[in-house]
């Protein structure tokens, strides 16, 4: 069997969940990087921690990619993958010692692929990036989760609850949750921000 070029990325996969569509692992990394590495900052991996994580849970989508049955869009089936690897990786942390932070926030990928910004708005996308990553710290591991898939990557409903295992009501509840928790902390993070200028 001949390898079939690479097809363009920007519908390729996510449109394709046919069970007889043959996916290929390299189409599936450059379309699905910048996602997997934003869900997996936003589930509260450390940036000592992200590129590990990030390459194992690339390491299981390269393993288990021929049983891909289509059963849903593949952003969905990594999805699942990525909460997995994401809540073992916690687990195995919380066993451990305290976890390591690493003194600067990564870059996301989109950042790494395109012309550095200038000083100031490097340093407000930083400090954007820190605060947005403190909200999420405040928020439970099922809540962030639903939270993390919905506003940040763009997941619907139902395919979250695909992803999580659980029912669409629960996941709209959650979600719910979510939002109003989140904004409960931004409004306190707010308030300490005002406190602290003079």
């Amino acid at each position: 069997m001949s390898a079939e070029p690479l097809r363009a990325p920007a519908a390729s996969i996510a449109l394709r969940a046919l069970p007889d569509a043959e996916v290929h692992f390299a189409e599936v990394y450059r379309e699905l990087f910048g996602f997997v590495w934003r869900s997996t900052r936003g589930l509260g991996v450390t940036p000592a921690a992200i590129d590990d994580v990030v390459q194992e849970i690339f390491m299981v989508v390269h393993r288990r990619l021929r049983h891909f049955e289509g059963r849903s869009s593949i952003r969905t089936w990594v999805s699942g993958i990525v909460l997995n690897v994401v809540r073992h990786h916690r687990r195995n942390l919380a066993r451990k010692s305290p976890p390591r932070t690493g003194s600067e926030e990564p870059l996301e990928p989109d950042q790494q692929m395109s012309p550095r910004p200038d000083p100031l708005e490097g340093a407000l996308l930083a400090e954007n990036a820190r605060r947005l990553q403190r909200l999420l710290d405040t928020l439970d591991d099922d809540k962030r989760e639903v939270l993390v898939l919905a506003e940040l990557e763009g997941l619907s409903i139902p395919e979250i609850a695909d992803v999580l295992g659980i029912n669409v009501n629960t996941a709209y509840s959650r979600l719910r949750l979510a939002r109003e928790r989140f904004e409960l902390a931004l409004k306190r993070d707010q308030a300490r921000e005002r406190g602290r200028q003079p």
